[in-house]
C-alpha cells in the first residue's frame, strides 16, 4: 500500500481488479479545495490509455513486477518460447501478450519481461535490432542518401520503407519501438 503521494512515472498499479501503468501523473493544490493527483493510467496488458483523478493521500495498491532478462528461442505454433537467462527455465508467452514486438524478434534476441505473480504481462525489447533485408526493389543510377523511401521487406516478414540506396540482403538497424530505418548495420 502507498499513497497517491508517492506515484512514480513507470510505477505499477492494481485497482479494482487491473493492472495500471503511471504514465504520467500531477499533484495539483488548488486555491481553494483539497489537493489532488491527476493521473494518466495506461491498461497492462492491452495499452488503453485513461486519465484518473484521487484526492492526495489517497492510499492505492502497488503491483509488485518482477522484470526478467529472457532469451527468445523459438515460437511453438500461437506461442513464443523464452528462456530466464538466470536459473534457465523456459515460459511459454502467448502471441497476444507478445503483440508488435514479434515483428522484430529473431532466435536468441535478448527481451526484459515483465511477471506479475508467474503470468507474463508484456515484453521489452532493446531499442534497436539488426536485421536482413529479403527483398526490396533494387535502387536506380542517382538514388542518393537524401531522396526518397521505398518499401522492404525483412527476415521477419514486417515491410518497413528504406532510403533509395538499401539493397538486398544488406543488414540495417530498425527501431523498435516506431519500426523505422535507423541506418546500416555495421
Amino acid at each position: 500500500m502507498a499513497s497517491t503521494n508517492d506515484l512514480k512515472n513507470g510505477m505499477t498499479l492494481e485497482i479494482e481488479g487491473k493492472l495500471w501503468t503511471v504514465v504520467e501523473f500531477q499533484h495539483v493544490k488548488p486555491g481553494k479545495g483539497p489537493a489532488f493527483v491527476r493521473t494518466k493510467l495506461k491498461l497492462v496488458p492491452g495499452g488503453k490509455v485513461v486519465e484518473r483523478t484521487f484526492n492526495a493521500g489517497v492510499k492505492v495498491d502497488i503491483a509488485i513486477l518482477e522484470k526478467r532478462d529472457m532469451t527468445f528461442l523459438y515460437r511453438d505454433g500461437e506461442d513464443f518460447i523464452f528462456m530466464d537467462d538466470e536459473n534457465f527455465d523456459q515460459m511459454s508467452i502467448s502471441e497476444a501478450v507478445v503483440g508488435e514486438a514479434a515483428n522484430f524478434m529473431l532466435e536468441n534476441v535478448k527481451a526484459l519481461v515483465a511477471v506479475h505473480e508467474g503470468n507474463p504481462l508484456y515484453i521489452e525489447l532493446p531499442a534497436s535490432v539488426e536485421l536482413t533485408v529479403t527483398y526490396t526493389e533494387p535502387g536506380l543510377q542517382g538514388d542518393r542518401s537524401s531522396g526518397g523511401t521505398k518499401p522492404a521487406t525483412l527476415e521477419t516478414g514486417i515491410d518497413i520503407q528504406v532510403p533509395l540506396f538499401i539493397k538486398q540482403d544488406e543488414k540495417i538497424l530498425v527501431d523498435t519501438r516506431t519500426g523505422d530505418y535507423l541506418g546500416r548495420a555495421n
